[in-house]
């Protein structure tokens, strides 16, 4: 299963990482590809995960979601 996460708030390479390093940390994310040009993280997911558990790692890190969609 894919989600994108668009986030605000991220400005650079460093944001990215350290977005993708707090999702990572949930141990059914699989694989997670930020991108501060498009405001994006895409997450491979091996079970599901609520929304709202993305949502508080994201704002964890100093970043803001917007809106998840499921690919």
């Amino acid at each position: 299963m894919k989600k994108v996460i668009q986030i605000e708030g991220m400005s650079c390479h460093h944001c990215e990482m350290h977005v993708e390093k707090s999702l990572l940390s949930l141990k059914d994310v699989k694989k997670a590809k930020a991108s501060h040009i498009d405001k994006t993280c895409e997450i491979v997911l091996k079970n599901e995960i609520e929304n709202e558990v993305l949502i508080e790692k994201v704002k964890e890190a100093g970043y803001t979601v917007t809106s998840i969609e499921e690919l």
